[in-house]
């Protein structure tokens, strides 16, 4: 088993995003491809990303499974330079990895028994569908986390919304057809805190595609040039 990347750049910044969810994951290398999916341990949101085979220069693998510690995996890619190559090979319960530039590094990660259960990524059907400019909408999430701790989401008729409202203070970004694909009616809340770590991925994507009905939860895909990382979110439903 061997993987090789010329850009370990892109890996290491999924793996940054990834651990802000997470601490410890199944990391699959299946034929088509590296994927996570994973859930928080509150339970409330879970990730899932896909870097497929032809992002790597080399992808010899079959149904692998590496239980890490993202952690100490995001220090070890970090060591990497962007003119570096990276290969990844696992011994026995190690995980091998040599960083070749200069010089030729090499790391080993031990290889861990992650308990949490595989996590199948859930079929939801959306009445509300916006794609937009991934820094748009993070320039409204921040803008709606400075007043509140959650915020809506409301699309209607050739507009959609991100709204914060905070015990005195509110914030408001509004977007028209022009700046966004919007189709169908809805509005639903969610939680700041963690749509403040979702648009992180926006350093790997230039477009965000949302997804989501009235309290219901939310799906949003960052689809990068060559791998892509998405969520889903439970929605803050508030009781009378």
């Amino acid at each position: 088993m061997i993987l090789k990347l010329d850009n370990p750049k892109l890996l290491a910044d999924a793996v940054s995003i990834v651990s802000e969810l997470v601490n410890e994951v199944r990391i699959k290398l299946l034929e088509d491809g590296m994927s996570i999916v994973a859930v928080d341990p509150a339970n409330v949101a879970l990730v899932i990303f896909k870097f497929p085979k032809e992002s790597f220069s080399q992808y010899e693998c079959g149904n692998e499974v590496w239980g890490v510690n993202l952690e100490d995996l995001k220090r070890i890619l970090k060591r990497a330079s962007t003119s570096s190559s990276i290969v990844f090979e696992q011994e026995d319960n190690q995980l091998k990895i040599s960083i070749f530039d200069k010089i030729k590094r090499v790391f080993t990660l031990a290889l861990i028994n992650v308990e949490s259960e595989d996590k199948d990524v859930p079929n939801l059907s959306f009445a509300c569908r916006v794609e937009m400019d991934s820094s748009n909408f993070s320039q409204s999430v921040e803008d709606a986390h400075i007043v509140a701790d959650s915020c809506s989401l409301i699309a209607g008729e050739g507009f959609f919304m991100v709204e914060g409202s905070g015990n005195l203070n509110s914030a408001r970004a509004e977007f028209s057809g022009d700046e966004a694909v919007i189709s169908g009616i809805g509005k639903s809340k969610y939680s700041l805190e963690y749509l403040m770590k979702f648009i992180k991925a926006t350093k790997i994507s230039d477009k965000v595609v949302i997804n989501y009905s009235d309290d219901y939860p939310l799906r949003l895909d960052f689809p990068g040039e060559k791998m892509g990382i998405g969520f889903v979110l439970a929605p803050r439903v508030e009781n009378d």
